[in-house]
């Protein structure tokens, strides 16, 4: 048996992302080249890799194997990467643009910058404000080094090439009421009503077309607005409902947190160009910083909760986990 490791790798990305379409997106395909590599991986292996009789696209026994062996040979493949920036020799100092919204900068950039003057002196981080297209666009470009961007995980945008992506935090999605109203008990009872939206193309506005798309929920009047602070104060207006990541929700005083579901979940990244590209070493090492940072904000935060609140981030990931979509 004569197996591609390239379409095991394509296996892995199907594994990872939970189907075809999110695989094509993580790896920067169309759907139908996923597809055609994955049958033609089961033609060389001569068996089923996947199950589609329920409905949704599982992996078989011998499809999970499979996708366990690209898994090693992406984490080999990523280590080579990491063993070449390292060996030629390039020091670990330099400017360093980081990207990043005003809410990470308000809650990483001071604890990353005391950690980089610690572990690097000589690295000098230069944080951006910015946001989710602008920033990717600068990172392809070069004019960031590092970015660190928060995405729908359902949705996720496909990422430039030579960058490794870490992530930092996932949180699942909330619909929030304002204190005022009734809670509903179901998603159809806030059609005709108001709802407080986001930015186009944003994750939470892709989570509510999600969501609306589902349960038939057609806004009244939808306001827009992004910031965790303009939300709340529309909520305490009585604005509308939303849709936002728990994290945030538990956060609000003047809201009511509704049972009701919402796929998918709001990831957020840390971003860094890898190789040979210039100033690497300076560029993981401020990616380093800010996942400690992260992890620092998110066990502060939770030691300090009030009683009777659920203020926590879902998952942080591991310092030595990595995630490429």
């Amino acid at each position: 048996m004569d197996l591609d490791p390239r379409r095991l790798l394509v296996l892995d990305a199907i594994a990872r992302h939970g189907g075809l379409a999110p695989a094509a997106r993580a790896l920067g395909h169309t759907r139908s080249a996923v597809s055609q590599q994955l049958a033609s991986l089961e033609r060389e292996v001569g068996l089923p890799l996947v199950d589609r009789s329920g409905g949704r696209l599982e992996l078989t026994a011998t499809g999970r194997l499979l996708a366990a062996t690209g898994d090693r040979i992406s984490r080999e493949l990523a280590s080579a990467v990491e063993q070449l920036s390292s060996a030629d020799g390039s020091p670990t100092q330099g400017p360093v643009a980081i990207g990043a919204s005003s809410w990470v900068i308000e809650r990483l950039a001071a604890r990353a910058q005391r950690l980089l003057a610690q572990w690097h002196p000589q690295v000098r981080p230069r944080f951006v404000e910015t946001g989710l297209p602008d920033g990717l666009q600068r990172l392809r470009l070069g004019g960031l080094d590092v970015l660190v961007i928060t995405d729908d995980r359902d949705t996720a945008v496909p990422l430039p090439p030579a960058v490794r992506a870490w992530v930092l935090s996932e949180d699942e999605y909330r619909v929030i009421v304002p204190d005022g109203w009734d809670l509903p008990g179901h998603p159809a009872e806030l059609s005709g009503r108001p709802w407080i939206g986001a930015p186009e193309q944003s994750a939470r506005a892709r989570a509510f077309a999600r969501f609306a798309a589902a349960h038939g929920v057609v806004p009244s009047v939808e306001h827009v607005a992004e910031h965790p602070t303009a939300l709340a104060a529309l909520l305490a207006g009585q604005a509308g409902a939303l849709i936002m990541p728990a994290y945030h929700a538990a956060l609000l005083d003047r809201a009511k947190v509704t049972g009701l579901p919402v796929t998918g979940s709001l990831i957020t990244r840390v971003l860094h160009r890898t190789g040979h590209a210039p100033g690497a070493p300076a560029a993981r090492a401020a990616a380093d910083a800010l996942r400690q940072a992260a992890r620092d904000h998110a066990e502060a935060v939770t030691a300090g909760a009030p009683a009777g609140r659920d203020i926590v981030v879902r998952r942080l990931h591991d310092p030595s986990g990595t995630d490429r979509q």
